[in-house]
């Protein structure tokens, strides 16, 4: 796979995470979660990144606050209207 798909594919997983996310109350601050539906070596791509935390033994992720911004960023380059 090319560089170039890799990274639309990245992208494309972030926002998808973000469009599907809920907030959750935490032991010290509110968490924006999703659940894990996706490849997971893209998962693995954007945790490495650190865009999002992947509890291996969850069934679910958790964005980090540069995960939040770089959701909304894409979603405001691709034209998606979140609200």
């Amino acid at each position: 796979m090319d560089d170039k798909l890799k990274e639309k594919i990245k992208e494309l997983t972030l926002m998808l995470l973000y469009l599907n996310s809920w907030e959750e109350d935490g032991p010290y601050e509110k968490s924006k979660r999703a659940w894990k539906g996706f490849d997971f070596d893209v998962l693995n791509l954007l945790s490495d990144e650190g865009l999002i935390y992947d509890g291996k033994r969850s069934k679910s992720i958790t964005f980090s606050e540069q995960g939040i911004i770089k959701a909304k960023e894409l979603l405001e380059k691709y034209g998606v209207n979140a609200e």
